[in-house]
């Protein structure tokens, strides 16, 4: 769902090149910010937003151009195209000229698109704006590139589409989508119909014609929030951004006709994953002046969501599904509300559905009570304060809801429309958009469901049914009313007994998602609701972490509630079946059978790691969860969770009085150290290059190589490798040298990545998580999914370009760029109070300095030959593990032992270097032994 952030009232806009005008806080608004507004005399709007957050800036400029404007037939796909375009650069600023300078500037950037908007944003310190200004403005008007390129970046798209090919949810929102709409463009997702992505390599010409219609001010805003002046920053916009030319083209999306009846498909799944069962309805477009998308969205989420009597029933109870969710976006035109399930067993898919119609019909005919309707926008007010806690976030919100007006104040109204809703409201939206006509069913399954699947029930057939020692803690404290505290223990996957793999993880979800003694799981989700309280869980292979999060305002009362799932957990059978049934489904299903990229990443990590208490999944085994019982988890927890295996930490607007009280609450942990102190775990070094191939029925090859690291961040060489990685490979970023040379030079797939520090969850993320503390750690890289053909000459392209970089070394220049990027990078990934108590814990942890000064010290000190040193010191390109993971796994076994010439194919041409360079490197000699590479199916990978 949108978030529906509540911020400031807007005074009237200003006429074009008026003086600006600045909103000024009601009594109504949330957040004591003040805006600045302008609109150029060419259209273009412009946003500054001082947030209050010293050092950061972030530039959003949602341009108002999405799927939604893909109208002629065949050129599905080109707004999400030009969000990768948009990065190729320009005569001035090429794009290693530009990537330079957002290096520079130590900046993160990226950029969205969806089905009415493409955003594009960057954080970065503030003394830069100008010059960030400056290159975006170039961009945004001299955009250029050549045919080559153009064809280049196609199949870069289509790579990218490959990617998420492995998703089922992907999958079944491309068929719902195409079944409900016959004339509108939300018929086709952001993507784009595959038929018309496969043909964008001969759309050159129309390209260009796409860009020149859409991308013009009057469809754009630029908002500038964070440590800014107002004045000085419209001053920039308008210094680089006046001359920018209206556009004159205007074209009408087809009017979606009424529905005519319900609607069912069936999506057939090639690999085994859960069946999945969605029930969607036509729903209103999004206003922030009238009520029915509001009301219709806060009627599903209080339907469906966690809070629900549905998901007690299905989640909690008969433990039929293991995901409960919904769905109301906000959209320039009407769109789909959508409710979905992953069923466990396909047998169940009927009876899932017909408890998703059953709740809808009821929601259709009885309204909810004025209290339940209150503790929703309690919880909202709550929510939003809770989310916005850096200048990035507050920025991206704002950019995903100034888009629809070009105005500040579409938040502020639409949050007041939100407060203004009654149970009257939600029952007329109810009665109005979810009917029989406006219905579309769509299941997703490996194996046949049952046939009456397909025969869909009225909804006035369903009778709706009522609802049935000494502890230190370090206090980080700030202005924020959103108070966070951390419980880090000293016990992750490494001490999993044997035969038991995933216990640790496993006894974690127990305590914070099964409840207390006194309260059920249902029942903490009801008190917390209204107060937007959480507490969560994260276990890794040292460390488990257990984080609270609450308003100031309601401190006593949430902690009344979270802490006792801590101290007396509730340890109900019902509850151990349905988390040890997630936690194998998140190890079989999410991360085996959906996830190729995640899969390899993992298995590379075992791999190295075989035969000590990192040799195996954070999530545990099949076999070692099928023997954990619920005794096994009871004697985890009191072994684990002990006075003396804890370190706390707390943020916020924090009194001595609730530091007090934490202590007072934890005293009443179990006595004692905790679990018996692991070895530092030695990984296995490779003896030249040893492979596995995970044979997987799957349309791309995924990639993973690397061998074991003794550097951690205790280790003198830790800042010189970190700089390393980030040269080779930052995560998420388009201007390293693997990057640059793999996906961008050639657009072999979606990106190319290198670590120093374990990752997990890489792919979701821009920065690892903290509290994820490790003894030993793996130096690896990450080739994200290539063709099928080209996985042969991906594995030789990476080698060859880390064999050159331990050769070569770092350039001075090289050194000096990458140096000045990660010491203000440091603040950019340490800037959200999360990040900072954590990092702050791990501190402690590693014993070090605090982290940023940690870096920033280190950094500072090195020279470009210790980093080179260091390089050598520690990496190699010929003794490596790797894990690909592919379909035809004896195929690709033949070419790797036989040395066999990997040619590659380009859709566009390159130039004769470039071709030269392919040649030496398809003919490239790994070495690899035959016995020294292992076929593993997919099914026997984490079985044991």
């Amino acid at each position: 769902m949108s978030k529906l952030i509540p911020v400031l009232t807007l005074a009237l806009a200003a006429p074009a090149m008026a003086a600006p005008a600045a909103a000024t806080a009601a009594k109504a608004d949330l957040l004591p910010f003040k805006a600045t507004e302008k609109t150029l005399a060419n259209g273009l709007k412009v946003i500054v937003v001082p947030t209050g957050f010293p050092n950061i800036v972030s530039l959003q400029i949602p341009v108002q151009t999405g799927s939604r404007n893909e109208v002629e037939p065949g050129k599905s796909g080109f707004a999400h195209f030009f969000e990768h375009m948009m990065f190729r650069g320009t005569k001035d600023y090429p794009p290693e000229k530009y990537q330079d300078i957002i290096t520079r500037a130590g900046a993160r950037q990226n950029a969205y698109t969806s089905d009415d908007l493409t955003n594009y944003y960057t954080t970065f310190a503030k003394e830069d704006l100008d010059t960030v200004l400056k290159v975006e403005a170039d961009r945004f008007q001299h955009l250029s590139y050549g045919e080559d390129v153009f064809k280049t970046e196609s199949r870069a798209v289509l790579g990218e589409y490959n990617k998420n090919s492995a998703n089922p949810m992907s999958k079944l929102f491309e068929v719902m989508r195409d079944a409900a709409f016959e004339k509108h463009t939300y018929k086709h997702t952001t993507m784009g119909f595959i038929k018309d992505i496969e043909d964008m390599p001969n759309q050159y010409a129309y390209s260009k014609v796409f860009f020149d219609r859409w991308y013009r001010p009057e469809r754009t805003t630029i908002i500038v929030a964070g440590d800014v002046e107002p004045d000085k920053a419209i001053a920039m916009v308008e210094k680089y951004w006046s001359k920018w030319q209206r556009g004159s083209y205007k074209a009408e999306v087809p009017v979606e006709p009424a529905p005519k009846g319900a609607i069912y498909k069936h999506v057939p799944w090639a690999t085994p994953t859960l069946p999945l069962v969605t029930v969607a309805f036509r729903a209103p477009a999004f206003s922030d002046k009238t009520k029915e998308q509001a009301a219709l969205s806060m009627l599903l989420s209080l339907s469906f969501g966690r809070t629900s009597p549905l998901f007690k029933r299905l989640v909690q109870d008969e433990q039929k599904v293991d995901q409960l969710f919904d769905s109301t976006p906000n959209r320039v035109d009407p769109t789909l509300a959508m409710v979905g399930a992953r069923v466990k067993k396909g047998d169940d898919a009927i009876y899932v559905r017909d408890a998703i119609l059953q709740t809808i019909a009821k929601a259709r005919t009885e309204a909810v009570s004025e209290k339940t309707l209150a503790e929703a926008k309690s919880a909202l007010k709550y929510g939003v304060i809770r989310s916005l806690d850096n200048t990035e976030q507050i920025a991206g919100t704002l950019a995903s809801f100034v888009h629809f007006n070009r105005s500040y104040g579409t938040i502020n109204n639409y949050y007041r429309v939100l407060d203004s809703l009654t149970p009257a409201d939600l029952l007329a939206a109810g009665s109005k958009y979810l009917t029989d006509d406006a219905m579309v069913v769509t299941t997703l399954s490996h194996s046949t469901l049952p046939a009456d699947i397909a025969t869909l029930p009225k909804l006035a057939s369903f009778e709706p049914k009522p609802g049935n020692g000494k502890i230190d803690v370090l206090v980080q404290k700030s202005a924020l009313p959103q108070i966070r505290y951390k419980l880090l223990f000293s016990a992750g996957s490494a001490h999993d007994p044997a035969g038991k793999e995933g216990l640790a993880a496993l006894t974690a979800a127990m305590v914070a998602s099964a409840g207390s003694t006194d309260r059920k799981i249902d029942e903490i989700a009801k008190a917390f609701f209204p107060m937007a309280g959480s507490f969560s869980e994260q276990t890794d292979k040292e460390m488990t972490t257990f984080t609270g999060s609450i308003h100031k305002d309601n401190w006593t009362a949430f902690n009344e509630i979270a802490l006792p799932m801590l101290l007396s957990p509730g340890f109900r059978q019902e509850d151990f079946r349905r988390l040890k049934d997630a936690q194998k489904n998140a190890l079989q299903t999410d991360l085996k059978d959906n996830n190729e990229e995640e899969l390899g990443k993992e298995r590379l990590q075992t791999n190295v790691f075989a035969g000590s208490g990192y040799g195996h999944a954070v999530l545990g085994t099949s076999k070692g969860l099928d023997s954990i019982t619920l005794d096994d988890v009871k004697n985890f927890w009191k072994s684990a969770y002990t006075r003396g295996a804890v370190r706390v930490g707390i943020s916020g607007d924090v009194s001595d009085e609730m530091t007090a009280t934490l202590k007072q609450a934890l005293a009443k942990l179990p006595d004692g150290a905790g679990l018996p102190a692991t070895a530092a775990p030695v990984g296995k070094m490779p003896n030249g290059l040893e492979v596995e191939i995970i044979e997987k029925n799957t349309r791309a090859t995924a990639i993973s190589f690397g061998l074991p690291l003794s550097v951690t961040r205790s280790h003198p060489d830790f800042p010189a490798l970190w700089m390393v990685k980030t040269w080779l490979g930052e995560h998420r970023s388009s201007s390293a040298l693997l990057y640059q040379r793999i996906r961008e030079l050639r657009g072999m797939n979606y990106g190319d990545y290198a670590y120093t520090e374990a990752f997990p969850r890489g792919m979701f993320q821009f920065f690892p998580n903290p509290n994820l503390g490790r003894k030993a750690q793996l130096f690896e890289v990450w080739i994200r999914p290539v063709a099928p053909e080209n996985g042969h000459f991906a594995l030789r392209i990476a080698l060859s370009e880390l064999d050159k970089a331990l050769s070569q070394g770092m350039s001075k220049e090289q050194f000096e760029t990458t140096r000045g990027y990660l010491m203000k990078n440091v603040f950019v990934m340490t800037s959200t109070q999360d990040q900072q108590l954590g990092y702050a814990l791990d501190s402690q942890w590693y014993n070090t300095p605090e982290f940023t000064r940690l870096m920033r010290d280190g950094l500072s000190k090195l020279t470009v030959e210790d980093v080179n040193a260091a390089m050598k010191k520690h990496l190699s390109a010929k003794n490596l593990s790797v894990v690909m993971i592919t379909k035809d796994a004896a195929g690709l076994k033949e070419k790797l032992v036989s040395d066999a010439p990997s040619p590659i194919k380009y859709d566009g041409n390159k130039p004769k270097e470039v071709l030269d360079e392919d040649q030496v490197i398809g003919n490239l000699k790994l070495n690899i032994r035959p016995e020294a590479v292992k076929i593993t199916p997919a099914a026997q990978v984490f079985a044991e």
